[in-house]
């Protein structure tokens, strides 16, 4: 945001997200690992469809975002859906 404002362009830009939930998606425990390129993983950052969506809620709370595209695995509807009420008007 800080780089926005100093280019500018500040009430100009709105921001996107392509998420690619799949990548972290741990299919045998049901959550997304958001430390998974670290090794070793000690598991302490997995967290369920509700916790990432908090994440994405936080976000769209504190930035311009009016995009994210793949928020969750693409099997993962019932986070679909639930995102989509919880966050949905502002996206």
């Amino acid at each position: 945001m800080e780089a926005i404002e100093k280019a500018g362009h500040k009430g100009k830009i709105e921001l996107g997200m392509d998420v690619a939930a799949s990548e972290f998606w741990v299919e045998k425990e049901k959550v997304y690992d958001l430390d998974f390129k670290t090794e070793p993983n000690d598991g302490s950052k997995k967290v369920n469809s509700d916790g990432l969506s908090g994440v994405y809620k936080d976000f769209v709370d504190n930035y311009p975002i009016v995009s994210i595209e793949d928020p969750f695995d693409q099997d993962d509807w019932d986070a679909y859906a639930k995102m989509t009420a919880q966050i949905g008007d502002k996206v």
